[in-house]
């Protein structure tokens, strides 16, 4: 019911950029994003309420860590939160800011669970960081490929080669994802972090 009405004032947003005016390059590209949304938030099996909610927890736990000063100054830590879920990722350099970082998320009501898979040690390098990115994306893409897993249930995190899934999917969805991920070639583990629908 919720992601109908969301529908609907998504295709009147994007009615609305059709009408008022010129069809420049700009609104062609907002139509087009609106679209993509659409189709994410519909095809997603959390609600349109639960993904907002995800969002808007995962932006506070960020907001948290970042004012802790020491957190911010010797960590590299991500937050994603997937259906009221947070898994904790990254570096810190002690056992103490590793259980500060989990205390401040734990704060948040909204969270049910945390998954905290924060490593001690100094932050990784850039080029580790574009590494990780390249691999999310050939995982992404395996699965895609892939008729046993939906893509649009899964979020996939890659931290210094290590792969943590999330997302709500059956077992049978979840062992197909990690065999993918597992055979990703520069993949040291994966770790999974689902929750079984």
């Amino acid at each position: 019911m919720a992601i109908k009405a969301l529908l609907r004032n998504i295709l009147a947003v994007g009615a609305v950029l059709i009408l008022s005016g010129s069809l420049n390059g700009c609104a062609v590209v907002a139509v087009g994003a609106v679209s993509a949304t659409a189709v994410s938030v519909s095809n997603d099996r959390r609600t349109a309420g639960t993904q907002l909610d995800d969002f808007n927890a995962q932006n506070t736990a960020s907001r948290l860590l970042g004012k802790q000063e020491n957190l911010s100054e010797t960590a590299n830590i991500e937050v994603t939160v997937y259906n009221k879920v947070a898994l904790l990722t990254g570096q810190a350099p002690s056992q103490a800011d590793i259980k500060q970082a989990e205390e401040q998320v734990r704060s948040i009501n909204y969270i049910n669970k945390i998954h905290n898979q924060i490593r001690i040690g100094q932050p990784i390098a850039t080029s580790s960081e574009l590494y990780d990115r390249w691999l999310a994306t050939k995982i992404r893409t395996k699965i895609l490929a892939s008729d046993n897993v939906p893509t649009s249930q899964i979020s996939i995190i890659v931290e210094d080669s290590e792969v943590f899934l999330m997302g709500l999917v059956t077992n049978q969805e979840a062992t197909a994802a990690v065999d993918i991920a597992r055979h990703v070639d520069g993949v040291a583990r994966v770790i999974r972090a689902f929750e079984i629908y």
